[in-house]
């Protein structure tokens, strides 16, 4: 039988579960604070999960950029496969893609939270040395903060270019499957592959600030 506190364990797993699953943001952060885990640890830790997708991401997308080019280059074989394989490497990025996104905005969510709590708290010293000391790290946490959200939406925002290209050329594949189809790939591979070229530069400049900001932060308040 499991014993009193697996119990308590187990019905504060489900409750955050709950809570996450009925996107109540303000309830999840008070029953996360119950437990141990502040505004600054979920902080820190979904820029850790962004950053995280943001390397799959740009593995993807180059994954992706090896099969277009590959196909510019076929000589002979099952045409409608080579359709098949281009269309799920769209699909794979474009789930990529949209997790990104996700993430971020997840970031954006508990950062409002926190630095809502933070400036409300300033109010509370009575010693001024002590309330000084936050507000430098507070408005410190937010520059660097502004950085990286700044430095994700931009590597963000070059995604979805590439992926109306991508779609592009998969539709009219699908209903082309000739050397017309392939021309009309060729045509695009100079300008996809400088495209996902400027992503990947971006998603690495995000990444860096991702590493930056997650050993930046940390410390009492």
């Amino acid at each position: 039988m499991p014993n009193h506190v697996q119990l308590v364990a187990r019905r504060s797993f489900f409750l955050l579960l709950f809570l996450i699953l009925t996107g109540c943001s303000s309830a999840y952060y008070r029953a996360a604070e119950s437990l141990g885990f502040h505004k600054r640890d979920i902080l820190v830790h979904r820029v850790e999960k962004a950053r995280d997708s943001q390397e799959e991401a740009k593995t993807q997308f180059k994954n992706a950029l090896d099969r277009f080019t590959a196909l510019t280059g076929f000589k002979g074989g099952s045409l409608e496969e080579k359709y098949r394989e281009l269309d799920a490497e769209y699909e794979r990025s474009r789930a990529k893609a949209d997790e990104v996104r996700k993430r971020i905005d997840d970031i954006e969510d508990v950062s409002e939270a926190l630095f809502d709590e933070w400036e409300n708290e300033l109010s509370q010293y009575q010693n001024p040395s002590l309330k000084r000391s936050s507000q430098q790290k507070l408005t410190g946490t937010r520059r660097r903060y502004d950085q990286l959200i700044a430095a994700m939406k931009r590597a963000e925002s070059k995604m979805e270019p590439v992926l109306l290209t991508f779609r592009d050329q998969v539709l009219f594949l699908k209903h082309n499957l000739n050397a017309q189809a392939i021309a009309s790939l060729r045509g695009e591979l100079d300008s996809l592959q400088t495209d996902i070229s400027a992503l990947i530069k971006s998603m690495e400049a995000s990444i860096r600030e991702a590493d930056e900001f997650i050993k930046s932060v940390g410390g009492p308040a």
